[in-house]
């Protein structure tokens, strides 16, 4: 029997009003640390995943994989945190992010 690798979720985005507003309330009720913050999206790491707050004119709400393979879905594009991605779309339309693996 062959040992299939799974992929793995790096974050989950989701959209929000305030950024700064949605950080505090997230770092007072939880225990998390924020990886990155701007105006326009933040980032929080939790235990087993990360949590992206977003402003929807922006960003899309989404779900992000890490994949070494990114680049097969389509063009990266370099974010301001250095990250490398694109986007797709599942069957139902729910954007998804392919973030590159090596970038992370």
């Amino acid at each position: 029997m062959t040992e299939t690798t799974l992929d793995s979720v790096h974050h989950v985005a989701i959209p929000v009003k305030d950024i700064g507003a949605s950080v505090r309330w997230y770092t007072t009720e939880f225990h998390c640390e924020v990886s990155y913050q701007d105006e326009a999206w933040a980032l929080l790491r939790f235990a087993n995943l990360e949590l992206a707050l977003v402003i929807a004119e922006q960003h899309p709400p989404h779900v992000a994989f890490s994949r070494p393979d990114a680049s097969c879905f389509g063009p990266l594009v370099t974010h301001r945190d250095g990250t490398r991605s694109c986007y797709v779309q599942d069957p139902a339309g729910n954007a998804v992010e392919i973030l590159d693996a090596t970038s992370l």
